[in-house]
């Protein structure tokens, strides 16, 4: 048995939030690691994981009647898969994380607002990330419309979907471009083309996503980074992933986005030339 609790010491000091980007960036990390090794823990000897908590953040104890402060220090943008529960993932509590959870974690007006109103409102905010995920659903959907335009007609008629995945293509060919560099013409007729595409796309759509909110929300904020990553739901560690082992390199963590299209083109490069995409190639 493993057992996650969560505890409130009322002896205890309250927990010091991150003063800085960097600090943010270290406790999500750190949070994200612990959560990955759960599964490493002895079932058999009934480990405990115990996470402190503060019921002020729940509204316990302060004035009757008035609600607590919202006190991020972090906002996420995440894909609204079922999955990938942010909170938990990087092991936060409540009052911790600013979470907008959209299908393909695209970068839309509704988004984009929610995390201009927190970066305006929230003096504790600290950091913004972009959270992708391996699998993702919408981006093979828009990874299937690349591949085979046929499928795409459906959507004409459908424009909530045609939304998100008109906004995901652009990281779609992005990505099939950077396959192309890496492995010649020849690269479509691998058995695990399709597959190699899509975990490109992950990435290379998180990282478009982080360098757009870098400069539509953070750069006019001033103090407040942004930096992506993606969510592995086989190793639950969030990385990105160049190697088929997280375990091996130092592809786990969070990430700044690229700065201009070279950036972009090389990271291209390094995730399509990665250990991780030539295995899927193989099929």
């Amino acid at each position: 048995m493993i057992e996650v609790v969560f505890r409130y010491d009322p002896s205890a000091p309250p927990e010091v939030p991150p003063g800085s980007a960097a600090e943010a960036k270290e406790v999500l990390e750190r949070g994200n690691q612990r959560f990955a090794r759960l599964a490493d823990l002895d079932v058999q000897a009934g480990e405990r994981v115990v996470l402190p908590m503060d019921l002020r953040d729940f509204g316990v104890g302060d004035a009757m009647g008035a609600a607590p402060r919202q006190e991020p220090f972090a906002a996420v943008l995440g894909c609204a898969d079922a999955r990938v529960p942010i909170e938990i993932v990087f092991e936060q509590g409540c009052n911790d994380l600013f979470v907008v959870r959209v299908a393909g974690n695209v970068v839309g007006s509704e988004c984009l607002g929610s995390l201009s109103y927190a970066s305006h409102h929230f003096p504790s905010l600290k950091l913004i990330l972009v959270l992708g995920h391996l699998h993702c659903g919408a981006v093979t959907a828009a990874v299937d419309s690349y591949l085979q335009p046929a499928m795409y007609l459906p959507l004409a008629t459908n424009y909530p979907l045609q939304s998100i995945v008109n906004r995901i293509l652009p990281a779609v060919r992005t990505a099939a471009l950077a396959l192309r560099r890496v492995h010649g013409l020849g690269v479509l007729s691998n058995p695990g083309y399709r597959a190699a595409l899509v975990e490109t796309s992950v990435v290379m759509n998180a990282a478009w996503a982080a360098y757009s909110l870098k400069h539509e929300v953070a750069d006019r904020e001033g103090g407040i980074e942004v930096v992506f990553a993606v969510y592995d739901l086989v190793s639950r560690y969030a990385r990105l992933p160049l190697e088929v082992d997280p375990a091996v390199g130092s592809d786990r963590g969070l990430f700044k986005p690229p700065e201009d299209q070279a950036g972009f083109d090389e990271l291209g490069g390094r995730v399509a030339g990665g250990a991780f995409v030539r295995s899927l190639l193989r099929g």
